[in-house]
């Protein structure tokens, strides 16, 4: 019998960690921001251009997918340091030693620890565009392009596989532990488990919010445990396990009275 409980651990570290940097930034964000919430016709575009993205990917040239998203995350690093710190000079520096790592001291540890950079980041910041009812609709949306993307066109196995090889850190990658084997994870997926999370925490307390991490872990546990014990799919969309973990966690908030 394999299971894995490495993955899960990172994954709750990961969420809760956005859960509590959104909460210390979160004036920041909003005036950032304007308090501007996006609209569910602005989450529909946001959906259909992901999917447009991961298509893209496909039929782009290596080298123009690998100079976009190093200039992407370059940037992604550059401006949240910024906007934390408020001196240029010290957000400077992220992008510099990501861009120094990637192409001279790149291996699987300071891979991971990028992705998880990226994931806390993303997640942080746009946490403050979406209210409590957008947030599911943006879930649904998501969710409904992973399945299409993974199970129909397969663009979304042939994108990750593309970008893993150019070496790219939007897929987590560990190994297994007891059993050993090696899984992925994308950051959209942990986007995604930290979007809805800090969203709970927001609506119904900071407990509540952990205890969605919790569920999110533990619905990863059931899900790779039945995945390495009959590798029914290479490639599966795991937005449905975070849907799955999110869902649970809000069933347990107001059964145990949280809310």
């Amino acid at each position: 019998m394999y299971f894995d409980v490495l993955l899960p651990s990172v994954v709750f570290v990961a969420i809760t960690a956005s859960i509590f940097l959104q909460r210390k930034l979160e004036r920041t964000i909003f005036s950032l921001l304007e308090e501007k919430k996006i609209s569910i016709r602005d989450v529909v575009l946001i959906v259909a251009w992901m999917g447009i993205a991961v298509t893209a990917v496909v039929f782009i040239p290596s080298e123009a997918v690998q100079i976009l998203f190093l200039a992407a995350f370059s940037y992604m690093l550059f401006s949240f340091t910024y906007i934390t710190l408020k001196k240029w000079y010290i957000a400077a520096f992220p992008p510099a030693i990501f861009l120094l790592s990637y192409f001279f001291y790149w291996n699987l540890i300071v891979f991971n620890i990028f992705v998880l950079i990226f994931s806390v980041i993303v997640t942080v910041y746009a946490s403050g565009l979406f209210s409590w009812k957008t947030v599911w609709i943006f879930a649904a949306l998501l969710t409904a392009m992973d399945v299409i993307q993974v199970f129909i066109t397969g663009f979304m196995g042939q994108s990750a596989t593309k970008m893993i090889e150019l070496k790219l850190p939007v897929l987590l990658m560990l190994p297994t532990y007891p059993s050993g084997l090696t899984i992925g994870l994308g950051v959209g997926d942990l986007f995604l488990a930290g979007l809805l999370s800090i969203h709970t925490a927001a609506k119904h307390g900071v407990k509540a919010g952990i205890l969605t991490a919790v569920m999110n872990s533990l619905a990863m546990f059931i899900f790779e445990m039945a995945l390495l014990n009959t590798m029914f799919a290479r490639f599966f969309p795991a937005t449905l396990v975070v849907i799955a973990g999110s869902i649970a966690g809000l069933g347990t908030t107001h059964l145990m009275n949280l809310d």
